[in-house]
């Protein structure tokens, strides 16, 4: 399965809930969740943590487009739109964490 969250870890616990609840596959960090997946970042260990058990992407314009760019921790993967499209093709489903 392939959890989709874009929300800040820092304003919901959207990512809290899909750590604590999903069973593994890959987890995409879109929007304003990218920050998560920086170096520095409050969620950098939980997301440490759980790449044990999921695969983690974040889309690479989201970070661009916050100036985050430059700062994604090691073990993330970054995806274009493209690799978007085909991280939800890979997946016979998808949960959208809101």
């Amino acid at each position: 399965m392939l959890h989709i969250v874009n929300k800040s870890s820092l304003e919901r616990n959207t990512l809290d809930s899909c750590l604590r609840v999903a069973q593994g596959g890959a987890i995409l960090l879109i929007e304003d969740a990218v920050y998560a997946a920086t170096r520095g970042n409050e969620a950098e260990g939980k997301l440490r943590d759980a790449l044990s058990r999921f695969k983690i992407y974040a889309l690479a314009p989201d970070l661009d487009a916050r100036g985050m760019g430059d700062r994604v921790m090691e073990g993330v993967a970054t995806v274009d739109y493209g690799g978007f499209v085909d991280l939800v093709a890979e997946h016979k489903n998808c949960q959208s964490w809101l």
